[in-house]
């Protein structure tokens, strides 16, 4: 449940974008290759990220799961702020908001299940995408029009750069 007496910070002060991976920038579903290798598809966000990126404002993915096609595509977004197997995404962002020296209340997220609750509760600014689940779409100060893997993650990153420009 979203806390009334939380009152979120501006997107225009958001210094890192935290991302979550499966039902955010993909859209959940996991694919399997002959030899067991999981696949995943990428679409709609990376521009966004870039450009984001582009504009100082760092952005990191933290996943439960492991999986070299993440690392694959993380490496071609240059994003290299990247952990997976992560059980303690709580801990994994103060560990990276502290080696960037960013405050957590200057912080985001972009989400999408119940595991990640206590993340959103961690940032100053915390968001799902459009077909999170119900408690998560409950607790997000902001919610995409988009679902999870189809541009929810570019529709954050251009309100973030919105907002950076003046143009909320």
């Amino acid at each position: 449940m979203k806390n009334p007496a939380r009152k979120p910070v501006s997107l225009a002060k958001i210094q890192l974008l935290v991302l979550d991976i499966d039902g955010v920038l993909t859209d959940g579903r996991l694919y399997f290759g002959a030899r067991g290798e999981a696949l995943k598809v990428f679409q709609r966000d990376g521009h966004g990220i870039k450009l984001l990126m582009g504009s100082g404002v760092k952005v990191a993915a933290i996943s439960g799961r492991r999986s070299p096609a993440v690392v694959a595509r993380m490496r071609e977004l240059g994003l290299a702020m990247l952990v997976q197997g992560c059980a303690d995404k709580v801990a994994a962002l103060e560990k990276i908001a502290r080696t960037l020296n960013i405050p957590l209340k200057h912080c985001a997220c972009l989400v999408d299940d119940t595991p990640d609750m206590p993340l959103m509760s961690a940032v100053g600014f915390s968001a799902a995408v459009a077909d999170a689940h119900p408690l998560v779409l409950r607790a997000a100060d902001w919610v995409a029009q988009r679902p999870g893997g189809l541009g929810a993650a570019r529709e954050l990153c251009d309100a973030i750069l919105r907002a950076r420009a003046g143009r909320s």
